[in-house]
């Protein structure tokens, strides 16, 4: 099992100033990058503006903090996160919609940091016949090889748009006839709301749920009955639980 989770990690993972540089040049999709810090010369200078642009999260690490995360010892103060499949926009998640002929249907994910919920979650939606996923870019998980593999092959049908900000997006999709309702515990019974038109589902970290900001962006918040003795789901059960109650009164009123 170790063997297999280190080799599915050394495929995402870039080391060294040249390898990175030209992975840069090669538009693959890089999540993260890791500088050394203190590190200032010229070529890694470059490569940070190069993360920059492209929208890349730069981090300054330790270098002890680089050596543990080297694979081949050679990291030359630079190790690049690349992300297994692109990201979309999230005009691409609304022109699919578009061409379906249908009401937009997306899943917003909060903070979501375990890739096995994410892909779980990606998975789910591809069933429900959702429009695409959208993510934040910092404090969440991105499209790893273990949200591939859990996603069950539904990373190649649904999309995931990642952002900088999700309560901007939800506001910019507001203008786009869009309304949002999130899961939480203090909301309204599910089965008591009109989910129906174009909506988006908001899902909020696993520990701490939707965080305040993207709450107070939503139109309402949907409880989810809950009688036995812990008091809440796992973010992909929620997801899916939620999802589906859409899917129904969808459904029922076409």
């Amino acid at each position: 099992m170790e063997n297999s989770r280190k080799i599915e990690e050394e495929q995402l993972i870039i080391e060294g100033r040249n390898p990175v540089r030209e992975a840069f040049r090669a538009g693959r999709t890089i999540d993260k990058l890791y500088v050394q810090d203190g590190l200032k010369d010229g070529p890694v200078l470059a490569l940070v503006s190069k993360a920059r642009k492209s929208d890349a999260i730069v981090t300054f690490v330790s270098k002890e903090r680089l050596d543990e995360m080297s694979v081949t010892g050679k990291h030359q103060g630079v190790i690049a996160q690349c992300a297994a499949y692109a990201y979309a926009e999230v005009e691409d998640l609304l022109e699919r919609a578009r061409e379906k002929g249908e009401a937009p249907f997306f899943f917003l994910l909060d903070d979501i940091e375990d890739p096995h919920n994410l892909g779980a979650i990606i998975r789910s939606a591809n069933l429900m016949g959702a429009h695409g996923i959208i993510i934040p870019k910092r404090r969440a998980v991105g499209l790893t090889a273990t949200v591939a593999k859990a996603s069950a092959g539904a990373l190649n049908y649904t999309p995931v748009a990642r952002v900088a900000n999700l309560s901007q997006t939800i506001e910019q999709l507001k203008k786009e006839g869009m309304w949002f309702v999130c899961a939480d515990m203090d909301g309204e019974l599910m089965y008591d709301l009109n989910l129906t038109g174009p909506i988006g589902v908001v899902i909020g970290n696993e520990g701490n749920g939707v965080s305040r900001l993207v709450k107070e962006k939503c139109d309402f918040t949907a409880r989810i009955p809950m009688n036995g003795d812990i008091d809440s789901l796992n973010a992909s059960v929620a997801a899916g639980v939620l999802g589906y109650e859409i899917v129904r009164q969808r459904m029922k009123k076409g």
